[in-house]
């Protein structure tokens, strides 16, 4: 067997019309489908969902801080270039989004928010693509502070 790509990440969520407008609203994510009242689907266009949401309600528990075995964060590309980058960090803050890191790790650029239910997700520009496809040891260079 061999894994082709990554095909679509599923995230629990304790309200979803509170996740639907953070991940269609300030993300920008295509809503492709609902299923009732409970769940929706979002795409890039690139399959038929990437991103599937199911509400659990209020009452979950949520994702414990510090150590733990899990999911780290999920990124997503927003563009080509650092303007493209600097123009989501803006909107990010007008949409109050809690931004908890900004990396330059040589072949990408990125900034790490928390969507409303803690998720972290990486979203990110490809600084020069070329490099870690000819190089893919590239992608572990040394993490430096993101200047935008």
């Amino acid at each position: 067997m061999e894994v082709k790509e990554l095909g679509h990440i599923v995230l629990y969520v304790e309200n979803l019309e509170r996740s639907r407008k953070f991940y269609g609203e300030v993300l920008g994510w295509n809503e492709a489908a609902r299923i009732g009242t409970r769940g929706a689907m979002f795409t890039s266009g690139r399959t038929h969902h990437e991103l599937l949401l199911l509400e659990v309600g209020e009452g979950a528990t949520p994702i414990p801080e510090g150590r733990r075995v899990g999911m780290y964060h999920f990124g997503l590309k927003v563009g080509e270039s650092d303007d493209e980058l600097r123009q989501a960090l803006d909107e990010l803050k007008k949409a109050n989004v809690t931004i908890v890191g900004a990396t330059d790790h040589g072949v990408t650029h990125s900034l790490y928010i928390e969507d409303p239910d803690g998720n972290e997700l990486e979203l990110y520009i490809d600084v020069q693509p070329a490099i870690w496809k000819e190089d893919p040891s590239a992608v572990v260079a040394p993490n430096l502070p993101l200047r935008l």
